[in-house]
């Protein structure tokens, strides 16, 4: 009778035993789903971006940055590049311009910029009222390892009363990726090592405005 109450005891130990073993184990894979399920919600829900236009709330689907790098990269090259070049005869204009440019680059921008100081550039434009502008013909990049290497190619035009002078440029750097964005630089880069390779006028359109 003994031996008997102590077997139920023994069957009654091992059902607990087996039924905790299940417990458990039901818990952490109940557990591990949530998180899983918790996890890819948050994901997916980081991908979506709304913007409020006229009052409506729209959704706007967000891409990772390696996708939209080049097209950030040849922005900032290109406004870096509008910014320095593009001068109208006035010394304020001329200096809130490269102000704005010097934040997109290093001191290699700076040493430009002085250079063309204490040649007499901007005074030169200034005195005779030469306006000049810059457009952005074509931006290389090599976007496989960082920093980023660029070629870029334009035009520049000096615009006089009696003339019109065109000026092949062609400079080249390299664009870092900063830690953070601000309002003087929105990509967030930095563009270093700049050169100018090729500043030679083109052709000479007399009489155009």
């Amino acid at each position: 009778m003994m031996f008997a109450q102590f077997n139920n005891i023994d069957r009654a130990f091992q059902h607990i035993k087996r039924f905790s073993v299940v417990f458990l184990l039901s818990c952490v894979l109940l557990t591990s789903a949530a998180v899983y399920f918790s996890f890819t919600f948050v994901k997916e829900n980081g991908s979506r971006v709304f913007i409020l236009q006229n009052g409506k709330l729209l959704e706007a689907i967000a891409t990772e940055r390696k996708q939209n790098l080049p097209v950030e990269l040849r922005d900032h090259i290109k406004t870096f590049h509008r910014l320095f070049f593009t001068l109208d005869p006035d010394e304020k204009a001329i200096t809130a311009g490269i102000a704005k440019a010097l934040y997109l680059a290093d001191g290699s921008a700076k040493k430009a910029y002085d250079n063309l100081k204490e040649s007499g550039y901007y005074n030169n434009l200034i005195s005779a009222n030469i306006s000049q502008h810059l457009e952005v013909d074509s931006i290389t990049l090599d976007i496989n390892h960082e920093p980023y290497y660029f070629t870029c190619y334009a035009t520049q035009k000096l615009i006089r009363s009696s003339s019109t002078v065109l000026r092949k440029l062609v400079t080249r750097g390299e664009v870092r990726v900063l830690e953070s964005q601000t309002d003087n630089n929105p990509h967030g880069f930095l563009i270093q090592k700049w050169e100018t390779l090729v500043n030679a006028d083109v052709n000479l359109k007399a009489g155009q405005p």
